[in-house]
């Protein structure tokens, strides 16, 4: 997918270009800094040594040395003081510059630490918040693949309201798995007059065979006429077909769904095409769907959605909050330790 957020040391990162959070003399210092620094050898400090150092908001390139990236962008972050000097401003040209310069340099990837949220002292929630609102922006109009590298839970924050929202709405809307249903869920959609043994107080185990079975065999035929109502659209068709009533672009869609091209083009070229659940989700998200849609793209593609899975419920919660964007949601899908929407 496009954009990642990834839990991982950048210094180990396989990428064209990293991005480090520097100081103005660009000769190293603590945190990320001095990781890079320390992971590229002294050839990258000699190479600083040329630069002339770099202003707040703004970045320079060099060699990766002895890392696995081939370049390393160096990008000076604000000071955070209170948020009324200018921080913001000078926080987003730090991404602005940083991926002008992967753009210049034919970088197909690149991985970003969180700028200033460190020593600086740049609120995270706010930071990563500026982070993926500046990169979405650029992907909006550029290829590329980029990365949010954050080394561990303690360097990474949401928003304390935004969690403990998702937090409740899990815990009021999560169900155990259960194997041993109850008649009453088992018979949901049974006549009345098949209820009545279990409902007058009669044990299962009382209630007559031919009776249970008989229920059971209802729902395998109503199960049988869902299914074929569904064969006469696959998943890919469905999409398309969503895409065109929508008024979007191919473009417009995939980029919305944080999908990469190549992997649209394979849908777009295969009318049976079977998606996994994440890029299946991240369809529905772009096209804005209903939950009700939702569920229906999630049938095509032979999913659907489960009150005993988080990740399910936490897609449940932006879409009953009427949030289709899809970077915010992987925001909280990462620090609940789900998998990310997109491919």
């Amino acid at each position: 997918m496009p954009l990642q957020i990834v839990r991982q040391d950048i210094t180990k990162m396989h990428v064209d270009a990293i991005v480090n959070a520097a100081n103005e003399s660009l000769l190293g210092g603590g945190g990320v800094d001095g990781a890079i620094h320390h992971a590229a050898g002294p050839g990258l400090l000699a190479e600083c040594r040329t630069l002339g150092g770099c202003k707040t908001g703004k970045a320079k390139i060099t060699g990766g040395y002895n890392l696995p990236a081939k370049y390393v962008i160096h990008t000076v972050g604000p000071i955070y003081n209170d948020g009324k000097h200018g921080e913001k401003a000078l926080l987003e040209s730090c991404y602005r510059e940083s991926l002008a310069l992967a753009k210049e340099h034919n970088c197909k990837t690149v991985a970003f630490p969180l700028v200033s949220a460190g020593v600086y002292r740049y609120p995270k929630d706010q930071a990563l918040k500026v982070a993926v609102d500046v990169i979405s922006d650029f992907l909006a109009e550029n290829e590329m693949t980029v990365y949010i590298a954050i080394l561990n839970k303690a360097s990474y924050n949401i928003g304390e309201k935004l969690f403990s929202d998702i937090a409740e709405y899990i815990d009021d809307n999560y169900e155990e798995e259960h194997t041993d249903y109850s008649r009453e869920r088992i018979c949901m959609n049974a006549p009345v007059a098949s209820m009545a043994p279990y409902r007058a107080g009669r044990k299962k185990n009382d209630v007559d065979l031919a009776e249970m079975c008989e229920c059971k065999a209802m729902l395998v035929e109503d199960d049988l006429d869902d299914k074929l109502k569904q064969l006469d659209e696959s998943f890919a068709q469905m999409l398309l077909r969503k895409i065109d009533e929508k008024g979007m672009t191919d473009a417009e869609c995939y980029k919305k769904a944080n999908i990469d091209r190549k992997l649209f083009s394979k849908i777009r070229s295969d009318v049976h095409y079977k998606p996994s659940k994440p890029t299946a989700l991240a369809f529905a998200i772009s096209l804005e769907l209903s939950l009700a849609e939702t569920e229906d793209m999630l049938r095509k593609a032979g999913f659907a959605i489960s009150r005993s899975n988080k990740f399910d419920i936490i897609i449940e919660y932006f879409i009953s909050k009427g949030n289709y964007n899809i970077f915010e949601i992987n925001e909280a899908l990462f620090a609940f330790d789900q998998s990310l929407l997109g491919a």
